[in-house]
């Protein structure tokens, strides 16, 4: 298992896994499935300051983690947001473990100073990952997402680095 920086010509793979994590689940309240169009303006939006890190094994991408912006406001500056998925049919290894890892040593060397995690109330897999990583539960938005009828809730983890 190899944890590199994306390459353009991953982003394909990377859509089609958060692609079906949009349709199959409430770990992304997104909702419409992404375009290749509208995915290659947000990968170019992931700098080394927010980097985009994929998982590849001998069968390809099977994962991938990113840090984005976590607001416009100047006074967040060293503060980013943490995305992981992992493709349906390789969770379970320790591969969404593997790039966390690598992401929070890649936010130590770009002097960013807290990560937030916003995970879905019912995930409790997520939620045990990214406690293992160093983050605190800090508390929960009830009832912020409605997807597949139902309302969701929402748990902020904070790493501070």
């Amino acid at each position: 298992m190899k944890i590199r920086k994306a390459k353009i010509e991953d982003l394909e793979t990377i859509t089609e896994i958060y692609n079906y994590s949009i349709i199959n689940s409430v770990a992304t309240f997104d909702t419409v499935p992404k375009t290749m169009d509208y995915q290659k303006e947000w990968f170019y939006h992931h700098t080394d300051k927010y980097p985009l890190l994929v998982a590849e094994d001998t069968g390809g991408i099977v994962g991938w983690v990113s840090l984005s912006q976590w607001s416009d406001r100047c006074a967040y500056d060293k503060t980013a947001e943490i995305s992981v998925y992992v493709n349906k049919n390789n969770q379970g290894r320790g591969i969404g473990n593997k790039l966390i890892v690598n992401i929070i040593n890649c936010a130590k060397k770009k002097n960013l100073h807290t990560i937030i995690a916003r995970i879905d109330g019912e995930n409790e897999i997520s939620v045990h990952l990214h406690k293992k990583n160093g983050f605190n539960y800090i508390g929960s938005l009830k009832e912020v997402g409605f997807k597949f009828n139902k309302y969701i809730d929402v748990h902020l983890m904070q790493l501070i680095l």
